[in-house]
């Protein structure tokens, strides 16, 4: 598989929060670098195109947009915060 990720993600495994439209999610980190991340969910599900991120160890909060999907596996960019 070709590596299009401009950052290497290191791998990680980080508890924190999707949130969005009033509702949250714990979830997993996986993978993360200065520009994205993969994140396990609990289970399959449907994920706004658009929500944030909170890790829960420093409580610091990030934008993401939904790139990929693959069974609970999600894959994100993080968005300029501005």
């Amino acid at each position: 598989m070709i590596e299009r990720r401009k950052l290497e993600r290191i791998e990680v495994d980080e508890v924190a929060y999707v949130f969005g439209d009033g509702a949250s999610l714990r979830c997993r980190v996986v993978n993360m670098s200065d520009q994205g991340a993969a994140i396990e969910l609990p289970s399959k599900r449907y994920v706004n195109s658009t929500f944030k991120l909170m890790l829960e160890k420093d409580r610091s909060i990030r934008s993401c947009r939904l790139i990929w999907s693959s069974g609970n596996l999600i894959g994100v960019a993080f968005e300029e915060l501005g």
